[in-house]
C-alpha cells in the first residue's frame, strides 16, 4: 500500500511507493525553500517545474527542470528552492 508524507507545514507532499526500480517516491513542492536529508543515496528526477537546488558541499545552485536528474550521497543534505508548484520523483538506491 501507499504510504503519504507531509513536510514543511504540508508545503512538501510525497506518496511512497516500490516497483521494479525498488523504493521510491512521487510528490509535489509548494513555491518555498527546504533543505532536506539523506540516509540512502537519492536520485530525484524533476517532473514538472523546475527546482534550484545545492547540494550538501557545493558553492553554487544547479537548476533542474523537466526530465533532468541529480544525485544525493547517502547521509547527507540538500538545499532546494521551487518558485511554482513542482513535482518530482526520488528513486532510493
Amino acid at each position: 500500500m501507499f504510504k503519504t508524507n507531509t513536510y514543511f507545514e504540508d508545503k512538501v507532499v510525497s506518496i511512497a511507493f516500490k516497483n521494479t526500480e525498488g523504493r521510491a517516491t512521487v510528490g509535489v513542492m509548494a513555491p518555498g525553500a527546504y533543505t532536506f536529508g539523506t540516509t540512502t543515496v537519492e536520485h530525484m528526477t524533476v517532473i514538472s517545474g523546475s527546482m534550484e537546488v545545492k547540494l550538501k558541499d557545493a558553492t553554487v545552485w544547479s537548476t533542474y527542470t523537466p526530465y533532468q536528474t541529480f544525485k544525493v550521497d547517502a547521509n547527507s543534505s540538500f538545499d532546494v528552492k521551487v518558485t511554482e508548484d513542482t513535482s518530482y520523483k526520488c528513486v532510493y538506491e
